[in-house]
Formats: C-alpha cells, sequence, structure tokens
C-alpha cells in the first residue's frame, strides 16, 4: 500500500505564510534544497548573526544630548559631539582599525550578557586630559605616539565614567540597565571581549573640543543587543521619551506663565428685544442670584469654580468657595 503524502494542519501553514513574510524563509532557496541541492549556511557571517539592529542610533542620539551638557560642564567648554555611522565587524577585523596608541574602555551593560568596549583616540585624550587640568585643550600627540602615562588613564577614567552613566541614561527608557566599567586598556592585542570571529556593532562619534576634535568609539557585541532586538524595533516609543531632560522642565514652565481669562458669571436674566431697545443710561436689570450667593467663576469660559463676591484693597473680588463637580463641561 503506497504512503500517504503528509498533509499541513491549518496551524502549520500559517506559521509557514508568516515565515514567509518576515523573510524567515525564501522560498527559492527551499524549492533547490527539495530538488536535491545543497546550499552552504555561514553560521558565522549569516544575516541572522550579523542582523541589522534598527534604531540602535535613537539610544546614541540620546547619549549625545546627555553628554554633551556633561562634558562641556567638566572641561568648563563647548563641546560638540556628531555620529559619523555605525558599522558592523568582525571583532578581529576591528582591533585592526584601532589607531595606535589609543584608550579604551571595558564595561558591562547589566544584565545583558558579554562585555562592550568604548575608545578614544590620541588627540582626543591628549585635549581631554589638558583640558581637564585646567589647559587650552589644544595639546598635539607628540611625533613618537608615546602611550598614556597612569595618570592620563586615570582622568580618562573619569570621562569613561560620565559617558557610562549617561549612555545608561540614554538605554533607560528603552531597557534598564547599569553600565560598570571592568578596566582601562591601552593595547587592542590584551582586549577580548568576545571571540575573534564574533560580530560587533559599532557607532563612531566625532567629539569637537575648540579648534581639536577626536573620534570616540562604542563597540557592542551582537550577542550583547540580540536578546532585545524587539524592543528595538518599537524605537519609536522610546524615541519620543528619550527627549532633552530639561524639555518638560522649560514647557511646563513657559505653560505656568501663558494668561488665561477669568470671568465671574454674576447671574442670570430674561429680557424682550423691546425692553433690551429701550435701555438707557442709569436703568436696572434684576437678576436671579443675591449678591451673597455663590457665583460661577469661568476659566476662559469653562466653569471652573464657585465664588462668593466681596471687597479686597478696595477692589471687587471673589473668594473661591468650593470648585466646580461639572468642570468638563
Amino acid at each position: 500500500m503506497a504512503a500517504m503524502e503528509k498533509i499541513l494542519s491549518k496551524a502549520e501553514i500559517e506559521a509557514l505564510l508568516n515565515a514567509v513574510f518576515e523573510g524567515r524563509i525564501e522560498p527559492e532557496k527551499e524549492l533547490s534544497k527539495a530538488e536535491g541541492a545543497v546550499a552552504n549556511y555561514d553560521l558565522v557571517n549569516s544575516d541572522a548573526h550579523k542582523g541589522f539592529v534598527p534604531n540602535l542610533d535613537i539610544i546614541y542620539d540620546s547619549f549625545i544630548r546627555y553628554n554633551r551638557v556633561n562634558l562641556s560642564n567638566r572641561l568648563r567648554k563647548s563641546v560638540e559631539i556628531k555620529k559619523i555611522g555605525a558599522r558592523s565587524y568582525k571583532f578581529d577585523d576591528f582591533l585592526q582599525t584601532l589607531p595606535s596608541p589609543v584608550c579604551m574602555g571595558i564595561f558591562k551593560i547589566e544584565p545583558l550578557k558579554g562585555a562592550a568596549l568604548i575608545s578614544f583616540d590620541s588627540t582626543l585624550v591628549l585635549s581631554l586630559v589638558d583640558s581637564l587640568l585646567g589647559g587650552t585643550g589644544s595639546a598635539k600627540v607628540p611625533i613618537a605616539n608615546r602611550m598614556f602615562t597612569s595618570i592620563e588613564v586615570r582622568l580618562m577614567e573619569k570621562i569613561v565614567g560620565d559617558a557610562l552613566q549617561d549612555l545608561e541614561k540614554a538605554w533607560a527608557p528603552l531597557y534598564a540597565t547599569h553600565m560598570s566599567l571592568l578596566r582601562m586598556e591601552m593595547n587592542p592585542r590584551l582586549v577580548n571581549i568576545v571571540p575573534p570571529e564574533y560580530q560587533i556593532v559599532t557607532m563612531t562619534l566625532k567629539i569637537q573640543i575648540d579648534d581639536v576634535s577626536g573620534n570616540m568609539m562604542f563597540a557592542v557585541p551582537f550577542m550583547t543587543i540580540d536578546p532585545i532586538r524587539d524592543k528595538l524595533k518599537t524605537g519609536m516609543q522610546f524615541d519620543l521619551m528619550a527627549i532633552d531632560p530639561q524639555w518638560s522642565f522649560r514647557l511646563s514652565s513657559e505653560i505656568m506663565e501663558a494668561p488665561m481669562e477669568a470671568t465671574v458669571e454674576m447671574g442670570n436674566a430674561s429680557i424682550t428685544l423691546r425692553e433690551l431697545l429701550d435701555l438707557a443710561p442709569g436703568d436696572t436689570i434684576m437678576l436671579d442670584k443675591a449678591s451673597s450667593s455663590e457665583m460661577v467663576v469661568k476659566i476662559e469660559g469653562v466653569p471652573k469654580y464657585f465664588g462668593i463676591p466681596g471687597i479686597k484693597h478696595g477692589n471687587k473680588a471673589i473668594q473661591i468657595s468650593k470648585i466646580c463637580s461639572n468642570r468638563g463641561q
């Protein structure tokens, strides 16, 4: 008896269609496999491993806003920070791109796995150190490209500490993290945050201090941020949250100073059109409320309070007695 052909269930068909729409399965490749062809699959360099990290630049936009202010305050100089761009490397290839000498800080992004790296080129390091010590910040790199002294590394440790605090705040709307510095390093060959063939995602920032500029670079292993890629895809939500921390304060301060019209409704009366036309100076219109009864206080035409009329310092005034219960009307 011939074997029966396997029929997919409705749930299996829906799962297959979703996989095709999301790009996890390519029909052409699957057909070639069904025909007996063998497709090579590179576990290290596959798109699934390298991946595209959506909206990661939004985090660095937020970091720039925080760090520009903090670095300017620490150096007492005007500092500008701009993004140069993001790239993906094998870790070994990335180390080959680092200049010599270079100042690096290795840090953890807890509770995510692995370690990340922040690096500064020598021009930027010497400018930052000179500014921290009260100089002009225009220190030049020696011809011999000497290694940094322990004092210079110690001062840079403070800069790195500030940067990690700002990066932690930039991550906060998306994912609560704690950035902790593990150690400072100058020799790229001694850095081993991931195996050489693993992919990392970098972001290079240009820092301008007066007339001197240099590069600061972040390098984060893809394996570290892969668990939160789904949250990164919803970047618009945390982009709206990752605003200048002073913006909401300034906005609320301006709103508090906005002028508003307050009116007091003394009472009502009904008259005919003939009576209206016959009114003359000195005539009196009787209202439906006594002068001592509660009156409605309207803000921009909306009833908000009740109050008792009176005199204050020779001026007509009203004392708020209670809040109007139908404020939404």
